[in-house]
């Protein structure tokens, strides 16, 4: 059996590695909901800015990856409409990927809060300070995250979907190592 076709190695890497911060920076972001300020929330936000400008710089390096790498067919067993709709879908969750980070730093500057990177350097303001935009901006922020955490997790249920039901190699593109079915003739 010929092997299923691959993401590239640094397009699997970073798919995983933002995976990863997304799921942090939102576990921490629900956590500050339920804070009182203090010290440590203090903290927890650094954190959450730090992870947040992370994912917004990996995102734009993931695509860049994805614009020079060759992206795998999708199963042929999918109609025209499917694979219209998991190309919409992949249209969405880079958008939100983009969109999360940048609503959050814009959030941050119209509050006047800097957003200081891995307490470095000072990452240049996207808004003048403004105490009136800076709730909605909140809001907004919170709101695509909400809109980013379904996204993520139909993209997941679509993903174990392929691999459990249709059985056709579809997260394997995705997977680290070996193709599952190198080796076998």
């Amino acid at each position: 059996m010929k092997p299923s076709p691959r993401y590239a190695h640094a397009a699997i890497f970073l798919h995983w590695l933002v995976a990863l911060l997304i799921v942090s920076a939102f576990a921490v972001g629900i956590k500050l909901w339920s804070l009182p300020l203090s010290p440590f929330k203090f903290k927890l936000i650094a954190w959450h800015k730090w992870l947040g400008m992370s994912i917004l710089f990996l995102v734009v390096l993931r695509i860049l990856v994805r614009l020079v790498s060759k992206v795998p067919p999708l199963p042929l067993h999918m109609s025209p409409a499917e694979q219209r709709i998991a190309h919409l879908g992949h249209l969405a969750l880079y958008l939100l990927m983009l969109a999360v980070p940048v609503s959050g730093w814009a959030m941050s500057s119209a509050y006047g809060i800097p957003v200081v990177f891995f307490g470095v350097f000072t990452i240049p303001t996207l808004l003048a300070k403004d105490l009136l935009l800076a709730p909605t901006l909140k809001t907004v922020h919170q709101g695509l995250n909400l809109l980013l955490a379904a996204g993520v997790l139909g993209h997941v249920l679509v993903a174990f979907k392929h691999h459990f039901i249709d059985h056709d190699g579809l997260l394997d593109r995705m997977r680290f190592g070996r193709n599952p079915s190198q080796g076998k003739d």
